[in-house]
């Protein structure tokens, strides 16, 4: 998971074409897909199975090309990480509309994306994707008139990695969990290596000083869990833990994001994995203008 970047400026006019409407299988729930457009940027839902398998192709670039993960015999085959839960899942994805092919011709291309699914939808197929590492059937019980909303397989093209990666992301996420009247949002959070002890600094300083209280507190499934504090609290410098963390960890936790108790080996990814809990009620009013606040948008419509 990584952040994307880019210098926020006037709107740029493309005259490139994203959406062929013929191809649509999203039904966005009244939600216009594009969400905001900030200079060559533009953040927007996914809506066709094209837009879909782009995504899929920069999360395989990123997470197997560039990454430590394995690839399974059909996703090695056509190069994409390729998913179940992606057909029921919404797709953020932030696209550089000033691309052009070598011929000088506007090629929109998909530089970041996130993944969403919200707890309606995880509830009529097959569950929340964390579910496989973590218990959380008694947060959900805990809070059954909650909308939660999991965040996952978010990743950025490489050439495109800057601190105001978050940013372009957080804004589109916003609106989308305004829109759909979130909560919560939940998910796994990932740490680079399967060695726990090498990972022992950021693990313990986030079980030290950001675990998640009772109530929303979450262990991981049976037989799986990993304690998180290798070190003692006194042997933690808080400074030292937050450098250690991944850029994406660390902006959940400028946040506000508590994290649940006990980690998970992920094999297939090369990871050991977090979660990571954000009651939208408890994040701190002067983010929530930020990325809550108005967002430039195109004068046209993208059809």
């Amino acid at each position: 998971m990584w952040p994307l970047g880019a210098p926020f400026g006037e709107i740029a006019q493309s005259p490139a074409r994203f959406i062929k409407p013929r191809r649509l299988i999203r039904d966005l729930a009244g939600l216009d897909p594009v969400l905001g457009r900030f200079g060559p940027f533009e953040i927007r839902l996914a809506t066709t199975k094209k837009e879909i398998r782009k995504a899929q192709r920069l999360r395989y670039e990123v997470f197997y090309e560039e990454g430590d993960a394995i690839a399974n015999q059909a996703s090695a085959l056509v190069r994409r990480d390729i998913c179940p839960f992606d057909a029921f899942c919404d797709h953020l994805l932030v696209i550089d509309m000033d691309r052009v092919n070598r011929f000088g011709r506007p090629k929109p291309k998909i530089v970041g994306t996130y993944r969403l699914l919200r707890r309606d939808v995880a509830e009529r197929h097959h569950g929340f994707y964390s579910e496989r590492e973590f218990d959380i059937a008694p947060l959900l019980a805990r809070h059954a008139n909650k909308r939660f909303l999991e965040l996952g397989r978010s990743c950025v093209h490489p050439q495109y990695r800057s601190k105001r990666a978050i940013e372009l992301l957080w804004r589109g996420l916003w609106r989308y969990a305004k829109h759909h009247r979130i909560d919560v949002l939940i998910g796994c959070a990932s740490l680079p290596g399967v060695d726990p002890r090498a990972l022992a600094v950021p693990l313990s300083f986030l079980h030290h000083h950001a675990s998640a209280p009772q109530e929303w507190s979450v262990r991981p499934v049976r037989d799986r869990s990993i304690r998180m504090n290798i070190l003692d609290e006194k042997a933690i410098d808080p400074r030292r833990g937050v450098a250690a963390l991944p850029p994406l960890l660390k902006a959940y936790l400028r946040v506000g994001a508590k994290f649940g108790d006990g980690a998970v080996i992920d094999a297939q990814f090369g990871t050991v994995d977090v979660f990571t809990v954000m009651p939208l009620a408890d994040i701190e009013e002067r983010y929530i203008s930020y990325y809550g606040g108005p967002m430039e948008m195109p004068e046209r419509a993208v059809a």
